[in-house]
């Protein structure tokens, strides 16, 4: 009898600690579902699904050369799973499955079921530097409020510096991999690297040149300041360790300098320890429940046709267009952007968080629930440490403020191409006067907006 190693959404060799521990325990094969039915119920964009089979190609050829064969099976949904793992191990001779854990309650579920199918999984907490649990406070319970959970995780870490095991030295040959048909994908997602050869170029060249300076140009969409590694974090492809790691060889004191400009990029890494930390101490954070129940009387506004102005980018407020527009075109949004357009959506038109959240997950390239559930919920202040109701983002000082020559917005709104700097944040009076057309009027006035939302929230 052997072991198997079961990909998810961990898709990488180097530094996966589970995968190194099943090949040190004899493992030669690999194994990859494709549960095109699961992803397309939990939303899943189709550019992170094409991503995501971009990488699993490399992966199998990865692999080869190691010397472990990947195995990539049609699943359908994750009902299906626990029977095809299953019948695959017993096929095959496998004792012993060794994965990655997935927090999300369907991920939970589908590896119970599989256990019930008498499927021997051994999980590993790959995906996070503090397994659920871990960081709590003196009474045992989940942080609700994010300072204290960093700094509790800060003690735990701050004095340990991070590595990532080498791969075994292991008496196997290497062989040729076919592509298999089930990873046929469409080539959407071919402006982002998939080759680990790439990405560590990437990576480095981020931490190296560009981290120290995160925290002075992280909210400037037309800069670029942010890693862009979101979509690879999203699927494992990287992993927090490993950027930890790295970012120690060049900070060694980077989680003793929290309040150093390169300590910036870090504490969102610990940003998104705690939002996963979050659905597993309150699984109902993934069925669409309000973190804070005292909103659940909010009266949201059911207006379709603002909802698919604000989707398309034609709300009449050029940042909020162009950054709904960015996300349409390239699958990818700035982060002080989300936060732009979550509010606007949650507080300006009053429509409920959990359809942005919905629109979100079937375009983002890195769309990731824990995550995106956490972003929204923050946004709508309804979730856990969200902003107080009545901080309602001001569109128009936030496009001055963040993009104030305007070269972002018309990169992604080229119908103000020709409006100065100084009228490119509402350009309404400027189009008037010089009676020019072709960009949409407000759908809604901001001051009687933001009234709206405060009456709405104080019920």
């Amino acid at each position: 009898m052997s072991t198997l190693f079961w990909f998810r959404r961990d898709l990488r060799v180097f530094g996966n600690e589970a995968l190194i521990a099943a090949v040190e325990n004899g493992a030669r094969d690999a194994l990859f579902l494709v549960c095109e039915q699961q992803w397309q119920a939990h939303n899943a964009a189709p550019v992170q699904v094409d991503l995501l089979k971009r990488r699993v190609i490399w992966l199998g050829h990865k692999l080869a050369e190691l010397g472990v064969r990947l195995h990539v099976l049609d699943a359908g949904d994750f009902t299906q799973v626990p029977a095809v793992v299953s019948q695959f191990c017993q096929a095959n001779g496998i004792a012993q499955v060794y994965a990655n854990r997935e927090y999300e309650v369907n991920e939970q579920d589908r590896d119970y079921a599989c256990q019930q199918a008498g499927v021997q999984l051994q999980l590993f907490d790959g995906d996070l530097i503090a397994p659920p649990g871990s960081v709590t406070t003196a009474s045992n319970e989940m942080y609700k409020v994010f300072t204290p959970f960093k700094k509790a995780w800060l003690k735990q870490y701050e004095q340990t510096h991070f590595y990532l095991p080498g791969w075994p030295e292991i008496n196997a040959a290497p062989f040729e991999w076919e592509t298999p048909e089930l990873l046929a994908g469409e080539g959407i997602s071919d402006k982002w690297p998939v080759d680990d050869e790439t990405l560590v170029k990437v990576v480095q060249a981020f931490i190296q040149e560009k981290m120290v300076d995160y925290k002075a140009n992280r909210d400037f969409p037309g800069v670029k300041g942010t890693s862009g590694l979101s979509p690879y974090l999203a699927l494992g492809i990287v992993s927090v360790k490993q950027l930890l790691a790295e970012s120690q060889l060049h900070f060694p004191d980077l989680l003793q300098m929290t309040s150093a400009p390169a300590f910036s990029w870090t504490n969102e890494l610990i940003w998104r320890e705690f939002y996963r930390h979050l659905i597993c101490a309150y699984p109902k954070l993934c069925k669409g429940v309000n973190f804070n129940e005292k909103y659940n009387h909010v009266d949201w506004r059911q207006d379709d046709a603002q909802f698919t102005a604000w989707c398309e980018g034609n709300t009449g407020y050029p940042i909020v267009d162009a950054a709904m527009r960015q996300l349409n075109q390239t699958g990818w949004m700035h982060n002080r952007l989300r936060m732009i357009v979550a509010s606007f959506l949650t507080k300006h038109l009053l429509i409920d968080w959990r359809k942005g959240e919905h629109y979100f997950m079937s375009k983002l390239i890195d769309g990731d629930l824990a995550s995106n559930n956490g972003g929204w919920q923050w946004a709508a202040s309804t979730g856990c440490d969200a902003q107080p109701y009545f901080r309602i983002f001001n569109p128009i000082s936030q496009s001055e403020k963040f993009d104030p020559q305007g070269d972002f917005i018309r990169k992604f709104v080229p119908e103000l191409n020709d409006v100065p700097a100084k009228s490119i944040h509402f350009p309404h009076e400027y189009l008037q006067a010089f009676g020019i057309s072709g960009y949409m009027n407000p759908i809604v006035e901001h001051k009687a907006a933001r009234e709206r939302a405060l009456a709405a929230f104080k019920v």
